[in-house]
């Protein structure tokens, strides 16, 4: 049974089934909020029961989600949440796996297990928070922070280039990457739920803010003044345009992408590219995820859904059954009164 095909509820499920007894301690206007409430009218959508749902998590801000929502949940160790996720989905595949981390437990300690995760393509939801710095232990740079940024472990600045969560994911033959902000709830829920319904694993980057340590890092994507002509949200056969009045759009010239103005320079509709998430050939939406400030826009949604591999878990569970078929092992009974083992 993969992600999304869950036993229904005795009853319909409301957000206030998943809301913990206790409190939630993130520091006030944290982004992670805004992900909580989203995830948790997401599986409302969804249905199913919570007894098929499990959160686990690293270390860091972003992994005390388990405590914070009301379903099974594995607050496991920094780095080690997307192995623990992959043992549980192979022990249960019934079970509905998410796994929440941050930008330093997934890229920094846990970046083997990302990699390896991404690339069995096993059935699973990872939702990454990037808030470009190190929150829970106060303020030291991340793989992901820019280059210049000063912090407590670079007084002088980042001098390292930063990572790219959706390049890793296409460098590891992923089939959905998507990303999302904090700011925008309709967006959060909508990349959410096409992750959850994604038969293998599923990466979204959501552009989260710490008030604390990393104030408005991602402010030119998300305030209201710039946000027009700095995002481009991505959906599956439209156009690719942004700007304020939609004037501004993404071209291939020379087999690179570029930013065109329609009616400017000689570009029409006719040259804004039409967005495929479901295209195997990645190397569009390898490009759309590289995409910055200031020479093009960030893009979000869904950049890559594409059923081109199939799933570890379903791979893993056809190799037991035809193991299972050939032996003359049933039962523990069977291997007690099997005699010599080494003439099985």
């Amino acid at each position: 049974m993969t992600s999304h095909q869950t036993t229904q509820s005795s009853h319909p499920l409301s957000k206030d089934d998943f809301k913990p007894d206790g409190p939630v301690k993130w520091c006030a206007g944290c982004g992670d909020y805004a992900i909580l409430a989203a995830v948790q009218t997401v599986l409302v959508e969804l249905g199913g029961r919570k007894e098929d749902l499990v959160f686990v998590s690293g270390i860091g801000c972003s992994s005390r989600f388990p405590y914070y929502i009301n379903t099974y949940g594995f607050h496991g160790l920094h780095g080690r949440g997307a192995a623990i996720a992959t043992g549980i989905k192979i022990a249960n595949p019934s079970l509905q796996v998410w796994h929440i981390t941050g930008d330093g437990d997934s890229m920094a300690i846990g970046g083997n297990h990302f990699i390896h995760t991404v690339r069995r393509n096993i059935d699973m939801n990872i939702v990454i928070f990037n808030n470009r710095i190190y929150g829970l232990t106060k303020g030291q740079y991340s793989p992901t922070s820019p280059k210049g940024l000063i912090t407590k472990s670079s007084p002088d600045g980042v001098i390292e280039s930063p990572f790219t969560p959706g390049e890793l994911v296409m460098g590891a033959q992923g089939t959905f990457f998507a990303r999302a902000v904090d700011t925008d709830p309709k967006m959060l829920r909508d990349v959410l739920k096409a992750a959850a319904l994604h038969n293998g694993t599923s990466v979204v980057e959501v552009l989260q803010n710490c008030v604390i340590f990393n104030h408005l890092t991602h402010a030119a994507i998300t305030n209201k003044e710039t946000k027009d002509d700095n995002q481009l949200y991505l959906e599956a056969g439209k156009p690719m345009l942004f700007g304020k009045n939609m004037e501004k759009g993404i071209i291939r010239r020379n087999n690179k992408l570029k930013v065109g103005v329609i009616g400017e320079d000689g570009v029409t509709m006719d040259d804004i590219l039409v967005h495929d998430p479901t295209d195997p050939e990645d190397m569009t939406h390898y490009n759309l995820v590289r995409m910055g400030l200031p020479e093009f826009p960030v893009a979000m949604g869904v950049i890559r859904s594409c059923d081109c591999i199939e799933s570890y878990d379903q791979l893993y569970e056809q190799q037991l059954a035809a193991a299972r078929q050939k032996s003359n092992i049933k039962c523990m009974d069977d291997m007690l009164n099997s005699g010599n083992i080494l003439d099985l």
